[in-house]
């Protein structure tokens, strides 16, 4: 399976680093440069019906290869990288039969990734792992998960033998910023149902995510010159820190897990004039999640009562969880668990604590739970893949296809 680390290697070295301040899609124009790249080599590959729209979301058709009737099953990765560090001039190393200790990624900056930091690095001795040089992420999110489908549908064409369904497959932008399923076109893309090839660790299956809502909490004060402001002036931010600890401290990402949901001060802009809170709101639970929408409108009318007309708050919701549109279609999720032990990889269900384009798209009438694609410490320069779990990915992909026939 040398063809899926090369293109790994190939893929990183495109800059598709979203932005979510440009207003546009894709939100960068790296992130269309890969799509064009991509669909040069879907062309050369032979599949059917590559198109790739002025939005940068790219299609393209491995026909069936059998004379019946079988769903359309989908494959979904992202093109673009975390804003959260730089994406330009990815330089991938291969550390070859990892030994259990630290890994020097840049040693002129002292940069080291180590198991006492990073203890999953245990999980991984004695496979191939690839690393970054410490100065940029390395783009495994989502990268990897373009690498298996593209080296997936190209196995599955060389190898007729492999009997499967049409499959269709979809690479698009903004995942990260939160927009990849804005512009998906779920009708053009027409599959029964899809797995984003998008998680972390091998084995790792999900279909739950959390309900999500952003807030916008605002304060207006009033200026006046410090020196002559008794029983005038009011402190927006003042006001603000006090609506800051009217939360329950506990309930947030730092002293949260598994199902635990929270409330997450993102950012203050704040002046004496005013003041802006911005927050995330997560919870798996819908009750739960509507509850905290509602706290935080209590607290922002118990501030009104001591300071009238001082806060106004705005809640947006942004995602569900896919889970009540995933369970009427259970057995796309029993699929991929048999396709998962068929390749000798333990399915490990775990809910998501964040979101996915696939719970956008299963709101939209594409149900799209989400599997492993192998790379662990996304978004920063500690991140990794090891070759095995991009190579099981694979398999795990053609086996669905294989499976999806059968049955």
């Amino acid at each position: 399976m040398t063809h899926i680390v090369d293109r790994f290697l190939k893929y990183v070295t495109f800059d598709t680093q979203s932005d979510e301040l440009t207003n546009l899609t894709p939100s960068t124009p790296g992130q269309m440069i890969f799509a064009q790249y991509l669909k040069e080599e879907l062309h050369k590959l032979g599949l059917e019906d590559v198109s790739l729209d002025d939005n940068g979301y790219l299609m393209a058709t491995l026909p069936s290869n059998i004379d019946r009737e079988v769903p359309v099953v989908g494959f979904i990765a992202h093109l673009d990288t975390s804003p959260d560090m730089s994406g330009r001039g990815v330089k991938p190393r291969i550390v070859r039969d990892y030994d259990g200790g630290e890994i020097t990624l840049n040693a002129e900056q002292g940069i080291k990734l180590s198991p006492s930091e990073f203890p999953e690095l245990l999980h991984y001795v004695g496979q191939n792992l690839i690393v970054t040089d410490g100065t940029t992420l390395l783009g495994a999110d989502d990268k990897a998960g373009v690498a298996e489908i593209v080296s997936a549908v190209e196995y599955l064409k060389e190898h007729p033998e492999i009997k499967h369904g049409k499959i269709r497959i979809a690479f698009n932008p903004d995942e990260e910023i939160g927009k990849g399923a804005h512009k998906f076109d779920v009708e053009k893309f027409g599959a029964d149902w899809g797995y984003t090839m998008d998680g972390g660790e091998i084995g790792e299956l999900e279909y739950e995510n959390f309900n999500a809502a952003v807030a916008r909490v605002t304060f207006k004060g009033r200026n006046v010159h410090p020196g002559y402001a008794k029983h005038k002036m009011i402190n927006s931010m003042r006001i603000a820190n006090q609506f800051i600890i009217m939360l329950p401290r506990w309930e947030t990402p730092e002293h949260t897990e598994d199902y635990e949901g929270f409330y997450h001060l993102c950012s203050v802009e704040g002046s004496v004039e005013e003041t802006v809170l911005t927050y995330i709101i997560r919870d798996h639970d819908r009750d739960r999640f509507e509850r905290r929408k509602k706290e935080l409108e209590h607290l922002t009318r118990k501030i009104n009562n001591e300071f009238p007309g001082c806060a106004s708050i705005d809640i947006q919701d942004q995602y569900y969880n896919m889970r009540e549109k995933i369970e009427p279609v259970f057995h796309v999720i029993e699929i991929a668990e048999q396709a998962m032990r068929n390749a000798d990889v333990t399915p490990v269900v775990v809910p998501i604590r964040g979101g996915t384009d696939g719970a956008q798209l299963s709101f939209k009438g594409l149900p799209c739970p989400n599997i492993f694609a192998g790379g662990l410490n996304f978004h920063g320069r500690y991140e990794f893949v090891p070759i095995p779990s991009m190579e099981k990915a694979q398999q795990v992909i053609i086996e669905i296809a294989r499976l999806v026939a059968e049955r």
